[in-house]
C-alpha cells in the first residue's frame, strides 16, 4: 500500500503543496526528467493548465495518467531512464 506524502513547492513566487502517493511522485519526476525540465517547472505548468477550482494533487495525478496512457512510459530498468526510486524530495522550487 502506498501512503500519501505531502510536499511543499514554490511556483511563480508563492508556496503551495500537493499530496501524492510515492509511485505518482516517482512518475512525475520521470516526466520532468524526460522533458528536460525541473520538477517545480512541470508542477507550475500543470498548475497553470488545470481548470479553475480543480485540486492540484488531482491535476498532477491526471497528468501522470495521461502521460502513461499516451505511451510515454519508460522502462526504469534501462540505464539512464527515469529517476532513482529512493527520491524523497519534499521541498522543490521554481
Amino acid at each position: 500500500m502506498s501512503l500519501v506524502v505531502k510536499r511543499s513547492i514554490s511556483i511563480r513566487g508563492h508556496r503551495t503543496s500537493f499530496s501524492l502517493e510515492q509511485p505518482f511522485f516517482d512518475d512525475l519526476a520521470r516526466i520532468a526528467t524526460a522533458r528536460g525540465m525541473p520538477l517545480a517547472a512541470l508542477v507550475a505548468e500543470i498548475d497553470g493548465n488545470r481548470p479553475s477550482g480543480a485540486n492540484l494533487s488531482s491535476a498532477i495525478r491526471l497528468h501522470v495518467l495521461e502521460w502513461a496512457k499516451s505511451g510515454h512510459v519508460e522502462d526504469p530498468s534501462k540505464p539512464g531512464m527515469g529517476v532513482d526510486r529512493g527520491t524523497s524530495a519534499k521541498d522543490v522550487s521554481v
